[in-house]
């Protein structure tokens, strides 16, 4: 048994001080009132302990993107740069690309999950996207895809593919049908949908949508594209960039004033590379790509938690629950993940009153940072 004493955390919305949390096993077995200390226990009463992040989008980062370098190798690192910086959960995004790539990195990472801390699966950005809506997605990899493909893919993937975004106006219903019967998480993305066809994939069952107002069709006074959609539906999810690059912070402002709980944040980060058909190149606070094209963020998850806060008018609470609670959700795991409570996984950041990463616990075990 393992114990937290003096903690200071937000349970049901409120910030409550002094509690202990007890942990069996990295779990979370009790949440009391505060008790004496005692050797051996770890004390953060003068900082906040909030859920570790969870990163539905990430291609890389420490220099190993995952789809130029598939290796177990670069997974370990990235699991361990993001554990450092408080990502406790994330997906390896691969972008649109080839058949050959896809199945290197789906065998790369099942040959990897056994071993796996904070990777819970891939995140398949394409290829069946849109070209009209391709931002710096290669489009000659772009295609329709068949059921047949559908199932090859997840028959490889045995599990390991968790979210895969589409351009849902352009795929049979029965491939859709197919991945949600499937239990994968899927994602209007790289999608010019109109209003309605927008509407008719939330209708199918489509959960979320791709980085809100990058890549897609936009809002227009007489074509409300697919940010009104998702804004007009009552469960439908969408992920957003908040770095001031891929949107401004005001547009993050008023998407998060309509959504609420339905927003949550990803970094869909890059790192520098020159060796795959994605050559990142580092440019001030984002990555472009070699003809100038935006491509990825340099965002870690708690520096779009402090930009919600800094410059989105959105509350730290609601904040840390964007990066942490609603993520979880989507993918299905908020039993285990993504909140301090009984039953949860004990991992655990604190941060200082200048939200500076101070320790990360990930199933109560200490974390370099």
């Amino acid at each position: 048994m393992q114990q937290i004493s003096n903690v200071n955390f937000f349970e049901n919305d409120q910030l409550v001080n002094a509690k202990t949390l007890f942990l069996n096993n990295g779990i979370i077995s009790e949440i009391n009132g505060h008790f004496p200390k005692h050797v051996g226990q770890i004390e953060t009463s003068k900082e906040l302990l909030v859920p570790g992040f969870v990163d539905l989008q990430i291609y890389g980062t420490a220099g190993k993107l995952f789809s130029a370098e598939p290796t177990t190798e670069s997974l370990e690192v990235i699991e361990n740069q993001l554990l450092s910086e408080g990502t406790t959960g994330f997906l390896a995004c691969i972008p649109t690309n080839t058949s050959e790539v896809f199945h290197k990195c789906i065998e790369t990472a099942k040959a990897f999950r056994p071993k796996a801390r904070n990777f819970l699966g891939l995140h398949l950005e394409g290829p069946f996207l849109n070209r009209k809506r391709a931002g710096a997605h290669v489009q000659e990899y772009i295609r329709k895809a068949t059921l047949d493909e559908i199932k090859q893919l997840l028959n490889l993937g045995d599990g390991v593919i968790k979210m895969m975004t589409i351009a849902a106006e352009l795929q049979d219903e029965e491939v859709i049908k197919y991945l949600l019967d499937n239990g994968v998480t899927v994602s209007l993305g790289h999608s010019d949908a109109t209003f309605e066809e927008a509407n008719a994939a939330y209708k199918k069952g489509v959960q979320t949508t791709t980085h809100l107002f990058n890549a897609m069709s936009p809002i227009h006074h007489r074509n409300p594209g697919i940010p009104t959609a998702v804004f007009s539906h009552p469960t439908a999810m969408a992920s957003i960039i908040a770095d001031g690059q891929h949107v401004d912070f005001e547009v993050v402002k008023f998407a998060k004033k309509i959504m609420k709980e339905r927003l949550f944040l990803i970094t869909d980060a890059v790192t520098a590379c020159n060796i795959s058909p994605y050559q990142h190149i580092a440019k001030g606070n984002k990555y472009v790509m070699p003809n100038g094209t935006l491509s990825g963020s340099s965002l870690t998850m708690l520096e779009a938690v402090k930009n919600c806060v800094n410059y989105c008018d959105i509350e730290l609470n609601e904040a840390l629950k964007m990066a942490s609670q609603y993520p979880a959700k989507l993918l299905g795991m908020e039993h285990l993940i993504g909140s301090i409570a009984t039953g949860h996984q004990a991992n655990l950041i604190s941060i200082d009153e200048e939200l500076n990463l101070k320790t990360v616990l990930f199933k109560g075990e200490a974390v370099q940072v």
